[in-house]
């Protein structure tokens, strides 16, 4: 004897109505649960970036170059010169000839044409480079938590799953478990009940086990305090992504987003990295102009002059002035070696720049093959999977299936829609990194407004 089928289609019924598309949900309202999840992500997204410890480190980085900067900007300090001069040997005295003299001067060096304040401004151009390292973080951290989220969220769609399928697993094994005491089931029938209940359990655990271990890899962010308030996040595998979508069609190229890729903060430190390099050019073509150099020395004398009256103190002033006359071993190659730094600084970022624009046409394709993947699921699989259940339904009341039918169908009707759910994540975790590379993570804009 089999189980009711008032029974059975109960079950059934239930099993469809859970496992169907989106569960049923009408756009508008997924469209709102979506906003509602997003403004969740923001808010732990600008929790992590304002407590993020390397915005100090890096601050601390580009304010300590500015300072040497000022440093290496300065005029060389003065040397103090003392001596004394024309000291006869042949009786040490200071008061006997009228050359002896006690001599006291400075001495000033001054640097080459206007390399003083290009040393400045190349130490503010490195310092910049630093500072919008600020950005590249920003953005793997918005990235990385985003990532976990949706990851967390496919776990939970995943676990309400499994945890309605056990649910209606247990309803059937304890209506087989009845039959089969009175005699009117199958002991395989109720063995291999309690066999897909063993296998959902461990299903479940794996399931709990992930969430956790994802749940703690935000703390990395989010800190240890975070980590005991939120052991229960409730996150999704669904979020908005308007910004994107509107950069996306605006673009005016299908293949070529050099205009998006440029605002990337890793550009942008590129775009820095020529500007040192050409201020340093600018350097090297001060070494060409003469350096110049101040002497003063006054030098007191103790002796009489020939005429017996107290010698006259002397006063010297002195201009140094070197002429760079062989320049082919020194300036010609430093002014070369800082050219060829220059076209490697911008080799370097069109490299960059062609690097980004092939992840992203990459993840395009990405993009629009899951779309299609998940309009099959939608539109034919679902359905599909959908029309067997209620066919092996149709054939277990009339008595020309078995059981295990039953089990099966139903079994493939939840891990279609456990596939979509994946495939909805892996559409999300792709446009995730999109926004990464392009700059339209709605939190990120935040962020940036709040740290100007």
């Amino acid at each position: 004897m089999k189980i009711t089928p008032s029974v059975l289609a109960l079950t059934i019924g239930a099993m469809a109505m859970v496992t169907s598309p989106v569960y049923a949900v009408q756009n508008s309202v997924l469209n709102s649960v979506k906003a509602t999840n997003s403004a969740k992500l923001h808010m732990l997204i600008q929790y992590a970036l304002v407590n993020d410890a390397s915005h100090k480190q890096i601050s601390a980085q580009s304010n300590a170059i500015r300072a040497q900067g000022v440093a290496s900007a300065s005029l060389m300090d003065p040397k103090i010169k003392l001596g004394f001069g024309g000291l006869p040997v042949d009786s040490f005295e200071f008061d006997v000839d009228p050359m002896t003299n006690l001599s006291v001067g400075i001495m000033q060096q001054f640097e080459r044409g206007s390399t003083l304040q290009l040393q400045q401004r190349k130490a503010n151009q490195q310092a910049e480079s630093v500072s919008l390292q600020i950005g590249v973080r920003e953005r793997e951290i918005t990235n990385a938590i985003t990532q976990l989220w949706l990851e967390l969220g496919y776990l939970q769609q995943a676990e309400n799953v499994l945890f309605e399928t056990q649910r209606l697993l247990t309803e059937l094994t304890s209506y087989i478990q009845t039959n089969y005491s009175i005699g009117k089931s199958e002991a395989q029938d109720l063995l291999n009940a309690q066999l897909q209940m063993s296998k959902l359990e461990e299903q479940l655990q794996a399931n709990r086990q992930q969430q956790q271990r994802l749940v703690s890899q935000m703390s990395e962010w989010l800190g240890t305090e975070w980590l005991v308030k939120n052991q229960s996040l409730q996150a999704s595998n669904q979020l908005e992504w308007t910004s994107l979508a509107q950069a996306l069609h605006e673009s005016t190229n299908a293949t070529r987003h050099y205009a998006l890729l440029s605002q990337h903060p890793m550009v942008k430190i590129a775009d820095a990295n020529i500007a040192v390099s050409e201020t340093q050019v600018n350097i090297a073509e001060q070494a060409y102009t003469p350096q110049f150099g101040v002497e003063v020395m006054y030098a007191n004398r103790q002796a009489n002059n020939m005429m017996g009256e107290p010698a006259s103190d002397l006063l010297s002033a002195y201009v140094t002035m070197d002429i760079p006359l062989f320049t082919g071993n020194r300036q010609d190659k430093s002014h070369e070696a800082a050219q060829l730094q220059v076209g490697a600084a911008k080799s370097q970022k069109d490299l960059l720049l062609t690097q980004m624009n092939a992840k992203v046409n990459a993840l395009l394709v990405d993009k629009s093959n899951l779309e299609q993947r998940l309009e099959r699921y939608t539109q034919t699989l679902l359905p599909q999977a959908k029309a067997r259940v209620q066919a092996v339904e149709r054939g277990y009341q009339n008595n020309t299936t078995q059981f295990n039918d039953v089990i099966g169908a139903t079994r493939d009707q939840l891990a279609i829609t456990l596939e979509q759910e994946r495939l909805i994540t892996d559409l999300n975790l792709v446009q995730s990194n999109l926004a990464a590379l392009l700059g339209t993570f709605d939190a990120l804009s935040t962020s940036t407004s709040q740290h100007q």
